[in-house]
């Protein structure tokens, strides 16, 4: 069974790091795109960046170019999101999932329990 698993999220200051993981399971990860995702109450949930599996290209939305980064480790079949000079809006649970390519809109599977963030002072 083809299972994603997030964790890493927290309580941060704004300004503070945070790094997520998108751990993978029944899968290897080295052969789908991956893409973050981030979901605030009352809001469709948006990607925020995404990996692909062909090229290894990626895509951040504007709103985290610069401050956040996706990286892959294949040895250990889980992708990662490096979360840099967080600011209170970026505050949301987040979700990984898979997707037949980075400019594609859908995902397979279904969402995962995602992690939680909260940039607060």
């Amino acid at each position: 069974q083809v299972q994603l698993v997030e964790s890493g999220g927290g309580l941060v200051q704004p300004g503070g790091s945070l790094r997520l993981s998108c751990a993978a399971s029944g899968l290897t990860l080295d052969y789908v795109a991956i893409g973050w995702f981030r979901q605030v109450p009352g809001k469709e949930r948006a990607r925020v960046s995404c990996i692909s599996s062909s090229d290894g290209s990626i895509v951040y939305a504007d709103s985290v170019k610069g401050r956040f980064t996706i990286a892959r480790d294949n040895a250990k079949n889980t992708v990662y999101l490096q979360m840099n000079s967080l600011k209170p809006e970026d505050t949301a649970v987040y979700y990984c999932a898979r997707q037949p390519r980075c400019g594609a809109t859908i995902i397979f599977g279904s969402w995962g329990q995602g992690t939680q963030v909260t940039v607060s002072s």
